[in-house]
């Protein structure tokens, strides 16, 4: 990976050092009445939220987001492990009281929401820090509670995802979440091959269906593949292809019915490798995918970055590195109505 363009997987190391270790979570708390989401599908806007990182990039307000695209839902990335078994944004700020709350009330004050994004690919994180399914559901507890959330994301990466054992605990405590929170929707969002999920990646979607859990949208981010052949838009037509067969094969799912949980999280302009340029013309390849198998979710990495970059500079945090007019690609998601 190119150290020029902080990558999604990467970008979560910001704040992630110099955590302090607090107690482990023993028990999972029970949602109360007031902290229950009212049951929300997994379609619509919520299904086109893109990513913003407020800690990240200079951006944008999302406020202003929502006023020049019509986009309603943000997936706010991210939040990770204080160094224990507690959930904190970039492993550093609480949950409430503070910059990142105070974004989610004026988001919501103008008609929208958010889905919160636990994970990325480095910084300590939960799956690893809390030793139990019980306790790593208890800090999921901890994230819904503190916003009434009606949507979770687990960006599952790195070392949470190759190491089976986590793999387990993290879809055995969506199952409580699950149970819990009536109606609420999680994503699992993971990475990908060309061709679909990995080894790993098709390991953590057998464990989902033989635990049982009714996770809305498996999703890939068909990016940093290494090498692949071809448009970056018709890689990742392929690589869905290859996660809707996946995800059919493991739940018993009619065709109609896989292609209804997965999803795709794209990265716009370039990314991280040199001969990868995800372009507007990408994106309409994934709109017309997702519009014809009425996806769960489409989505990108990151509102922060769909932006031209001043001055013909490179990409980078805070821009897209392709030539392109304000919000081209946030404006492309928001066409879709799942």
């Amino acid at each position: 990976m190119h150290t020029v363009v902080p990558p999604r997987r990467l970008t979560a190391a910001l704040a992630g050092a110099g955590c302090l270790l607090l107690p482990l979570i023993a028990a999972v708390p029970q949602a109360g009445a007031a902290d229950v989401p009212q049951a929300a599908a997994a379609s619509g806007a919520m299904a086109v939220a893109p990513y913003e990182y407020l800690g990240w990039g200079n951006p944008q307000k999302p406020t202003d987001v929502m006023a020049a695209t019509g986009v309603k839902w943000f997936t706010l990335a991210f939040v990770l492990s204080d160094g224990g078994c507690n959930p904190k944004w970039d492993g550093s700020r609480a949950l409430t009281g503070g910059s990142d709350e105070s974004q989610i009330k004026s988001i919501r004050g103008a008609g929208g929401d958010v889905v919160v994004s636990v994970g990325g690919w480095s910084g300590n994180k939960l799956g690893e820090k809390c030793s139990s399914a019980s306790a790593l559901a208890g800090a999921y507890q901890k994230v819904i509670n503190a916003y009434h959330l009606k949507a979770l994301d687990i960006d599952i990466e790195d070392t949470e995802f190759s190491n089976a054992t986590v793999r387990q605990r993290v879809v055995s405590a969506l199952k409580i979440v699950k149970t819990n929170n009536p109606g609420i929707v999680t994503y699992v969002t993971m990475g990908t091959t060309p061709s679909g999920p990995d080894s790993n990646g098709k390991d953590l979607i057998k464990k989902g269906a033989a635990a049982g859990l009714a996770n809305d949208g498996w999703t890939i981010m068909p990016f940093d593949f290494g090498s692949h052949s071809g448009s970056m838009g018709s890689a990742t037509v392929s690589a869905l292809e290859g996660l809707k067969a996946a995800v059919k094969s493991a739940y018993g799912y009619s065709d109609d019915a896989a292609y209804r949980h997965i999803g795709v999280s794209s990265m716009n302009g370039k990314t991280d490798e040199s001969d990868e340029t995800v372009t507007t013309g990408d994106f309409q390849t994934m709109l017309g995918y997702a519009k014809q198998h009425h996806i769960a979710r489409f989505t990108f990495w990151a509102v922060n970055r769909d932006r031209q970059c001043s001055g013909g500079g490179s990409a980078g945090d805070s821009c897209s590195g392709v030539g392109q007019s304000p919000y081209a690609f946030t404006k492309i998601v928001s066409q879709y109505a799942g």
